[in-house]
């Protein structure tokens, strides 16, 4: 979760929402990592959990990542989620919660669909105090 945070401050550095993931192998290489770059690219999907599986799957050479774990800093939201269980990512840790667009936990709950291919486990609240301390800093110092 670390190298996430790092992700996200790379993000917040950008002028981007702090949000960072990285995509790790079951043998615990990161092989893709990310962190909000959706102004920089002028990309409305690439939240940081995007950027790192397809940096990961360009890196791999293949279109999905049985078998790997994905750590992002803020609950996923629908579109991310979807991403992750299109890409088949085995666990998905993450921080803090987003009670407003998170798609895991709260409102979509995709991996709760009877539509959804593939559910990862699931393992919140990692970091979250820090996760949501960064958030709640920058979204701050906009107003």
């Amino acid at each position: 979760m670390d190298d996430a945070f790092i992700e996200a401050a790379l993000a917040e550095a950008r002028g981007e929402v702090p949000v960072g993931a990285v995509v790790v192998s079951p043998q615990g290489e990161i092989v893709g990592r990310g962190g909000n770059q959706t102004r920089a690219d002028n990309d409305p999907t690439a939240h940081a959990e995007i950027v790192a599986i397809r940096a990961a799957c360009a890196k791999l050479g293949q279109e999905r990542l049985p078998g790997y774990d994905l750590y992002v800093t803020l609950e996923p939201c629908p579109m991310c989620a979807a991403a992750m269980s299109n890409a088949r990512i085995a666990r998905l840790y993450y921080g803090a919660e987003d009670p407003k667009s998170g798609g895991v936990a709260h409102g979509a709950r995709v991996f709760s669909h009877a539509q959804c291919h593939h559910a990862p486990e699931v393992y919140d609240g990692i970091a979250a105090d820090r996760a949501e301390a960064m958030l709640k800093a920058f979204f701050a110092s906009r107003r």
